[in-house]
């Protein structure tokens, strides 16, 4: 297949793109910074020569859109909201001038589509999606990529969950904080943690590219969503910490000023189901964060 993935240089992309090139696909990466032969230069808000590499592609993907790993400032705010819809509406406008348009086209979204939910388990067909800052962001980005429908080309939003990995994501912090004792519960430990190992993601992705009865919204996540203290141990039992501090709430707020993020990241309760990915048969190699912990340590 031929396969472009818009901003695929980061975590995601790059395990992405090691996996299909692998399985003998041609990838090809949009990005701001081009450094290899098939990454070609994007701004992700405006059309360029790149537009020509989607004719006769199999798979668009798109990752595009600043990190939410920052401060809610304003104007972090505004790139977080204004990065992902223009992506988008950039790509739909280069595949309405495709002769041949790409077959599928996948685009990023996000778990935290749904409310803080300590005992409802959200699946695509009950999900509860609600009203704050990231919320919306989530809504206006899927609004904008079902906004125009395209004639041949299947549209898939993926609301992916955590995403586990060695080489990049959240796992190497959680990691090294783990081991400096510092691993215990964040708050009060009762926030749910949806989570996937990434090659169960890349799995995921193939899968849904060469399943045609899939589109629309997608939660690409375990089954297995757990308390954020359970994670916790069981990561701490994993790497052989004995001892794990907690962090209450007022010290995460504080924290989170010196790291320039914010305690949502931590302590809003993503408790998600993947509920379309079962029902189409697709068998996780790593169902259970112990069997994912194993894997990666």
């Amino acid at each position: 297949m031929k396969i472009i993935i818009a901003a695929g240089t980061g975590f995601l992309g790059k395990n992405l793109e090691e996996y299909f090139t692998e399985k003998g696909n041609k990838v090809y990466i949009l990005t701001r910074n081009p450094k290899r032969k098939n990454e070609i230069y994007w701004d992700a808000k405006t059309l360029g020569e790149w537009k020509n590499l989607l004719e006769g592609s199999d798979v668009l993907i798109n990752l595009a859109g600043k990190s939410v790993d920052c401060r809610y400032t304003e104007k972090n705010k505004k790139e977080i909201f204004d990065s992902r819809i223009e992506s988008t509406k950039v790509l739909q406008q280069a595949i309405n001038q495709c002769i041949n348009k790409p077959k599928v086209w996948l685009n990023a979204s996000s778990a935290t589509i749904y409310v803080h939910s300590e005992t409802h388990l959200n699946t695509e067909e009950n999900g509860i999606i609600g009203d704050d800052f990231s919320m919306n962001i989530c809504k206006s980005w899927e609004k904008e990529f079902y906004k125009s429908e395209t004639e041949n080309v299947r549209k898939v939003a993926l609301r992916t969950s955590i995403v586990l990995g060695n080489n990049g994501g959240a796992f190497p912090k959680l990691k090294m904080l783990t081991k400096f004792g510092l691993g215990g519960k964040q708050g009060r430990g009762n926030q749910n943690v949806s989570w996937i190992h990434i090659d169960d993601f890349c799995r995921a992705v193939e899968f849904i590219i060469s399943h045609e009865s899939i589109s629309g919204e997608i939660n690409v996540t375990a089954p297995n969503p757990l308390s954020n203290e359970d994670f916790m141990r069981k990561l701490r039992k994993q790497l052989k910490i004995p001892f794990g501090l907690n962090a209450t709430v007022w010290q995460l707020e504080i924290a989170s000023i010196f790291l320039n993020t914010e305690t949502e990241l931590l302590l809003k309760s993503r408790n998600v189901y993947p509920e379309k990915l079962i029902q189409n048969s697709f068998e996780f190699i790593h169902p259970t964060v112990e069997k994912a912990f194993e894997d990666l340590l």
